[in-house]
């Protein structure tokens, strides 16, 4: 069952300005939607946009409902990769709370929102603790929903394939966490913009696992990458405890937070894969294969994207 792509009202997305809300408010802008954005950088509206912009505040949670009010549908990305200052996933947990009652008391019709593979409140990670946390907000709240669930991104401006090219670039020695086997299932970018929008125009109820046809392990990904680029970097096997220090001292020399110790043990947890079928089409090493001469030529700092 689905509502009219050109339905009234117009469509509200969390920032659409940053990497996926911007994927989905341009999927949304093709079908004709109007979109407006709620987003903590309304600096970063891109010259002559016809988008929207209301601060995403949630110290404000009139204003937010102001902002909601007469959406058809709320597009939420929003969340913390990992803490910084005084925001951390609980602090994200609360706010994602208070966005969805703001959208709730302005009538909005359907909330479409973008989660996480293999969320679960026993998970011994907070971010996959809060994920699970933010989708019983969501389910408790009584508007009609959808659950989108990708575990890593790829395509534009991403950050994670890019920076593992960038590393194979630059460094004589690339290492790799235990085996390597650890499987992850990417998905492009814009294929979640598209089972996001196909969700906002549904009226059920759906969880679905956002990820795409291929499930390369860490290593195969790396190789792949490695060969691409035409990287010399030598692909070395290392106990996984040596990972996150190794990160840290990175991220110190980049002044970002290149892959957090949560991140490595959960992707080593297998916790970037599932077994189900591909809901996103794109290939993966098709794609790296056809961006081979740019991937990896500029470093992509997550906290100068967000923080700075």
């Amino acid at each position: 069952m689905t509502a009219p792509a050109d339905g009234g009202g117009f469509d509200v997305v969390t920032g659409a300005f940053g990497y996926s809300g911007a994927a989905i408010a341009a999927r949304l802008r093709r079908a004709g939607r109007r979109v407006r954005t709620l987003t903590g950088h309304p600096g970063r509206a891109p010259a002559g946009s016809d988008i929207e912009v209301r601060p995403l505040d949630f110290t404000d949670p009139a204003g937010l409902a102001g902002s909601l009010r007469g959406a058809r549908t709320l597009y939420n990305t929003y969340w913390v990769r990992f803490a910084h200052g005084r925001l951390d996933h609980a602090v994200a947990v609360a706010n994602s709370r208070v966005l969805f009652l703001a959208a709730a008391q302005a009538g909005v019709r359907r909330i479409v929102h973008v989660s996480i593979t293999n969320p679960s409140a026993d998970s011994p990670y907070p971010y996959f603790r809060g994920k699970a946390a933010v989708e019983q907000a969501l389910a408790d709240l009584g508007v009609p929903h959808a659950v989108l669930r990708p575990a890593i991104l790829f395509g534009g401006d991403g950050v994670l394939i890019n920076n593992i090219a960038w590393l194979l670039r630059r460094l004589p020695v690339f290492a790799v966490g235990g085996d390597g086997g650890y499987r992850v299932r990417p998905i492009h970018v814009d294929d979640l913009a598209r089972l996001c929008v196909r969700a906002g125009e549904s009226a059920d109820h759906q969880v679905t696992d956002a990820v795409g046809p291929e499930r390369p392990t860490f290593l195969g990904l790396v190789d792949t990458i490695r060969r691409a680029v035409g990287s010399r970097s030598r692909i070395v096997r290392v106990p996984g405890s040596l990972i996150p220090p190794a990160a840290r001292l990175l991220g110190l020399a980049l002044r970002d937070r290149l892959l957090t110790a949560e991140e490595y043990r959960a992707m080593a947890d297998g916790l970037a894969d599932t077994d189900g079928p591909a809901t996103g089409e794109t290939s993966l090493a098709q794609w790296i294969a056809g961006h081979s001469g740019t991937l990896g030529r500029r470093y992509a700092s997550e906290l100068a994207r967000h923080y700075r």
